[in-house]
């Protein structure tokens, strides 16, 4: 089967960021229990307070990228993939680097660190030399981004053409306007590191810190609807208690909603797996998915159908709103070969905006979905 989806469009860093910032959890709890792992980091209450800091510093990287990316990022003449942006995989690599390899001062002002193994060249098991993750010449990029954001690098030239950490060579790290931030990132890198789990979809390294996914730390699992609300909060209020709505009609059918996030892709995919007979991962929810909630950088805030049932049910298509109509009978699938168009993601399903003009005709859409779910609950 061809990969080929046609020609690679990019938006500027600064559309890429006002994105990111709506990743950002809106609403993070006072007050949650942590992982054992953590004890020896600092005290939960430093944890939690220091997460919020980070994540407020995430507001002001998202702001700095939106005013002054394009100082620091320039987009490829021929990208090979829509979410090709080095600058911000350097970036959290570099982010990651410090909160996991570096030790808390005792003072908790700063944090200690000796190595930065992602921009490091190092050695093997047999003895050859093994180039970074990412060029050393971006490394100094990084850090005066980051030092534009509020961090200050102190044993280092920040006005240097190029920057090299030698073995043993002492970096202290601060962020004086809000000290406790330190703590939240090396509680976040460390999350990160050892108790990520590798999606299904968009794998790239570190986005749970570009994210602040603080749900990594928490002792216990957080509800799919707590993760959804904060996935809504960008969207107009009656467009969130659509979504909401629709959430709780279709678990309360009987549907399985599976999560699958990362920074350039957002899906909460809508299942009926009762009848299956072995365990199913969120890989296989998402591909037996009726319906999702999704965001990208391509399409924004979308409901998506993947209606297979329609012939079935005519007569209650007919009496569905007309613009509503008008999608269902278009279809779905392989833009090249149903319309001879460039490619659109089309085989994903029929793809409705989420914003206000959906509330027109949202009774139509339950209604549809009823059909689609019923004719699976009948197999």
């Amino acid at each position: 089967m061809s990969t080929y989806h046609g020609p690679v469009t990019q938006k500027p860093i600064s559309e890429i960021a006002k994105y990111l910032k709506n990743l950002i959890p809106a609403n993070i709890p006072e007050t949650y229990a942590l992982k054992p792992m953590f004890e020896n980091v600092a005290s939960e209450e430093d944890i939690r307070n220091g997460v919020v800091a980070f994540r407020d510093f995430l507001y002001l990287f998202c702001e700095r990228l939106i005013s002054d990316g394009h100082l620091y990022f320039k987009l490829k003449k021929n990208p090979k993939k829509a979410t090709d942006y080095p600058f911000l995989y350097s970036i959290t690599d570099l982010l990651a680097d410090i909160g996991y390899h570096s030790k808390l001062a005792e003072s908790g002002d700063s944090l200690l660190i000796t190595e930065i193994p992602s921009f490091t060249a190092s050695i093997d098991e047999k003895g050859n030399k093994k180039k970074p993750k990412n060029p050393v010449s971006k490394l100094i990029v990084c850090l005066r981004f980051l030092a534009h954001c509020g961090f200050v690098f102190t044993g280092i030239d920040l006005e240097a053409k190029t920057v090299n950490i030698s073995k043993g060579q002492l970096l202290e790290v601060s962020y004086p306007n809000a000290p406790i931030l330190l703590t939240g990132l090396k509680a976040m890198s460390i999350a990160d590191i050892e108790l990520r789990v590798k999606r299904y979809k968009n794998d790239n390294n570190h986005d749970n810190l570009l994210r602040c996914d603080y749900r990594l730390i928490k002792a216990k699992d957080t509800d799919v609807l707590d993760v959804l609300n904060d996935f809504l909060h960008p969207l107009p209020e009656k467009v969130q208690k659509f979504a909401l709505d629709l959430h709780r009609h279709y678990i309360d059918m009987g549907m399985t909603c599976a999560t699958i996030i990362s920074t350039f892709e957002v899906h909460f995919a809508y299942s009926y797996i009762k009848n299956s007979q072995r365990v199913l991962s969120s890989r296989d929810v998402y591909q037996l998915r009726t319906w999702e909630f999704a965001l990208s950088t391509r399409y924004g805030y979308c409901l998506v159908v993947r209606a297979k049932k329609t012939d079935k049910y005519p007569d209650v298509i007919e009496k569905l709103p007309l613009p509503l109509q008008k999608k269902i009978a278009k279809g779905y699938g392989c833009d090249r070969k149903l319309r001879n168009e460039p490619c659109q993601g089309g085989c994903q399903g029929i793809r409705l905006p989420l914003d206000d003009s959906i509330l027109n005709i949202s009774k139509g859409i339950e209604t549809w979905l009823d059909k689609e779910v019923l004719y699976k609950l009948r197999k």
